[in-house]
């Protein structure tokens, strides 16, 4: 069986699904395949945090802004780390991209524009999502999608896995190769356009990525396809040596390897802290109430395995009350208590010595440090650390620990494009017919090493708006009689 369309995208994602929509809208016979049963893609994850310099929403708030406001704040967070050409579009076409969500019905969470700490904090409120997180942003991807299916002729195949990308003698790309419903079709395309996303979900991918282990809070799907895709046809990759990892959630009770986002350990640049961080060795390797994530974040991608497990007694836990002081997210003391023991990575004991033997932490080391650190609350002063807030010293059983790790929620590799969004090869020259956008380009090329809120909701929405306009233009006059 052998199907023939202008343009093949594959992923219904935040990129696919606007890539598409445009293409179609454009004038091109489009084919959208997903492998899940379902759209959306990470949209059913995400916080759906998205940027830009100058938008409607942000002026009718009274927020002085500009794109050229925005890219210099992305360029300080990343340290100039991120693909600058990429970058400058993003922040030149971001408003547009917020405008076309706002006039079709985007609900915006009421307190949004906003600035968002959880990371490195841009200078002025231009952060926004919606009243539904991600979903939200979906809620308009979806009738745009339903209406383009209806006016357009764009056509939706879901349940389906793009197997092969097909090339001619030249390498050029010809199509790709669908395995739906029970059969292999062969479907023939002048562009395919790979918005797959990540490889959050594939711990050997990510191993041979990024050299070191793999839990994740990403979504299932996000397999590593297009970038397996793009590499049998000869893509090089990009972004490497951007990974930066993000403070993890409860380890999750029923799959290993995989962290529960929603239920975490609230940060504590969040809320003062009253435990302490210890490595499988007992030892502390930060200052707990350090202000800033990020550098949090880099002193975690040092620690042994990306692991570590958070300490705390009983007078810690009943302080733990009340919305912003909760030390598990939407969870009051008893209720984490009651979670000691019973989840995975959960541990209780009187002592400290019982509690490391449980935990799998080095018991003398784990001894040494809290004498350590109660030494430093008596004395008003932590040397080791230069910790500020130490509020009370770890001695009332029973005792607590938490494992955490480093978690994957976005990768940061990814298929290396030039600035049309063109695939590029081992010698840096595009590969014809053959595109990417949204998380499938790396987190790298558009965040560097950092997290630099809404440089990756934003840039799918836009790079898949632009792309789809360009390639349905591209195809069009072949079209006409």
């Amino acid at each position: 069986m052998n199907e023939t369309f202008d343009v093949v995208v594959v992923g219904a994602g935040t990129a696919g699904i606007p890539c598409a929509v445009h293409a179609a809208d454009a004038g091109a016979r489009v084919l959208l395949v997903e492998k899940d049963t379902r759209i959306g893609g990470t949209l059913h994850l995400s916080g759906g945090h998205m940027a830009a310099g100058g938008y409607r929403r942000q002026r009718e708030r009274g927020i002085e802004d500009s794109p050229e406001a925005h890219l210099a704040d992305i360029r300080r967070i990343s340290s100039g780390t991120a693909r600058d050409d990429l970058v400058q579009i993003v922040a030149r076409e971001a408003p547009a991209t917020l405008d076309w969500l706002d006039d079709h019905g985007f609900a915006f969470a009421p307190e949004t524009p906003r600035i968002i700490y959880g990371h490195e904090p841009y200078e002025t409120p231009r952060t926004s999502y919606g009243t539904d997180e991600g979903v939200s942003v979906l809620d308009v991807l979806r009738p745009e999608l339903e209406r383009a299916c209806a006016e357009q002729g764009l056509v939706l195949w879901t349940n389906a896995a793009v197997t092969e990308i097909l090339t001619d003698e030249s390498g050029a790309v010809v199509g790709v190769d669908v395995y739906r419903e029970g059969r292999d079709v062969a479907v023939s395309a002048a562009a395919v356009v790979l918005a797959t996303g990540g490889y959050g979900a594939d711990p050997d991918l990510f191993a041979e990525l990024e050299g070191a282990p793999l839990v994740s809070a990403a979504a299932r799907t996000a397999t590593g396809d297009g970038l397996h895709l793009g590499m049998s046809v000869g893509a090089r990759l990009q972004g490497q040596g951007t990974s930066l990892p993000t403070f993890g959630g409860l380890p999750d009770p029923r799959t290993p390897g995989r962290a529960n986002w929603s239920d975490r350990q609230r940060l504590t640049s969040e809320r003062p802290p009253w435990e302490i961080y210890v490595d499988r060795h007992g030892r502390r390797w930060v200052a707990e109430d350090e202000g800033s994530i990020d550098l949090k974040e880099r002193a975690l991608a040092e620690v042994t395995d990306q692991t570590f497990w958070t300490v705390f007694d009983d007078v810690a836990l009943s302080a733990a009350s009340g919305t912003t002081q909760q030390m598990v997210v939407g969870k009051e003391p008893d209720e984490v208590r009651a979670m000691m023991n019973t989840r995975p990575g959960l541990h209780a004991a009187d002592t400290l010595e019982d509690l490391a033997d449980l935990a799998g932490i080095d018991a003398a080391g784990l001894r040494e440090t809290v004498g350590t650190y109660n030494e430093a609350v008596a004395s008003g002063h932590d040397p080791a650390h230069g910790r500020t807030f130490l509020p009370a010293p770890i001695a009332a059983p029973p005792f607590y620990a938490v494992r955490n790790h480093a978690i994957t929620l976005v990768t940061f590799q990814g298929l290396d494009v030039d600035t049309s969004l063109a695939v590029r090869d081992e010698s840096g020259n595009p590969i014809p017919g053959l595109y990417a956008v949204g998380e499938v380009i790396g987190a790298g090329a558009t965040c560097g090493n950092s997290f630099c809120s809404g440089m990756l909701v934003t840039p799918a929405l836009t790079f898949g708006r632009l792309l789809g306009t360009d390639l349905g233009r591209a195809v069009t006059p072949r079209r006409e009689p």
